[in-house]
C-alpha cells in the first residue's frame, strides 16, 4: 500500500528543514503560504519581499518576513541562508509594469533569486511559470517564462519543480479588465473541461506542498495544468 499524504507530511516534517518564499504577496504566493501554514512541514519559513504586509490569518510563529531590494538582491544573501527549499511565485504583467518591468520581475528577479539561493545551499527550488512557456516564442509573456525554465534547468539544483498552470482563477484585489473578459469568454470551456485550461490559485499553492513532501530521485519535476489538479487530489484524499 502506497504512503498516504498525511504520512508524507509527517515524514517530511521530521526532517526539520527550512524554506523561503519569494512572491508571497501575489495570488499564488498567498495560497502557498496558507498551504504551508496548514501542513507545518518546515521549522522555519522566510517570506522575502519588498515590504512587510499584514498576514491574515497569521500563518504561525515559524513564518518570518524579510524585506529586500530586488534590484540589489545580492546584498540580501542572508535572507536565503539556511533554507534547503525555495519557492518562487514572482510575477507581474506587461500592462502593470511595462515591457522592461515585466522582464525584470518575471525573469531577472526570478533567476537572480535562484542563483543566490543555490549558492546558499538551497537543494529544492520550485517555481511557477506558465502552461505555454516557450523560450523560442515571439510572444513576450510566453518567451520570458520559457527563458526562466531553460535557465533554471541549467543551474543544477538537486531538485527543480516547475509548475505550469493555465488560466489562473482567483479573486484579485485589483481587477484586470482583460483577465475578466478572458475568463468570461472561457467560462463554457472551464465548465466542460475543468482540469484542462484553468486552475484555482489555491490549487497551485497546495500542489507545491504536495510535490515538496513527495519523495523521489527525479532532479526535474514538471507539472502541467492537469497534473497540478492531480496533486491536489492527493491532498484531498488523505485517508
Amino acid at each position: 500500500m502506497s504512503e498516504g499524504f498525511e504520512d508524507k507530511v509527517k515524514h517530511y516534517r521530521d526532517m526539520g528543514k527550512s524554506a523561503f518564499v519569494i512572491g508571497y504577496t501575489g495570488e499564488c504566493g498567498k495560497e502557498l503560504v496558507k498551504a504551508l501554514s496548514k501542513n507545518r512541514i518546515f521549522n522555519k519559513v522566510v517570506l522575502i519581499g519588498r515590504r512587510k504586509v499584514d498576514l491574515n490569518p497569521d500563518p504561525g510563529p515559524e513564518f518570518e518576513q524579510r524585506v529586500v531590494d530586488y534590484d540589489k538582491l545580492e546584498e540580501y544573501s542572508e535572507a536565503f541562508q539556511g533554507s534547503q527549499v525555495g519557492y518562487c511565485c514572482l510575477g507581474t504583467t506587461k500592462g502593470k509594469a511595462g515591457k522592461e518591468g515585466f522582464i525584470k520581475v518575471d525573469r531577472d528577479y526570478v533567476l537572480k533569486s535562484a542563483e543566490i539561493a543555490k549558492s546558499n545551499g538551497c537543494q529544492h527550488f520550485s517555481v511557477v511559470t506558465a502552461s505555454t512557456a516557450d523560450k523560442n516564442s515571439m510572444f513576450l509573456y510566453v518567451k520570458t517564462k520559457g527563458e526562466v525554465e531553460d535557465s533554471l534547468k541549467k543551474m543544477s539544483f538537486d531538485k527543480l519543480s516547475i509548475f505550469k498552470p493555465a488560466l489562473l482563477l482567483c479573486d484579485r484585489p485589483e481587477r484586470r479588465l482583460g483577465e475578466r473578459m478572458f475568463q468570461t469568454l472561457m467560462k463554457p470551456w472551464i465548465c466542460m473541461f475543468p482540469t484542462k485550461g484553468s486552475v484555482p490559485t489555491s490549487y497551485v499553492g497546495r500542489a507545491m506542498v504536495v510535490d515538496t513532501v513527495t519523495p523521489g530521485d527525479e532532479k526535474l519535476r514538471v507539472h502541467n495544468n492537469e497534473q497540478i489538479h492531480g496533486l491536489v487530489r492527493q491532498d484531498e484524499n488523505k485517508k
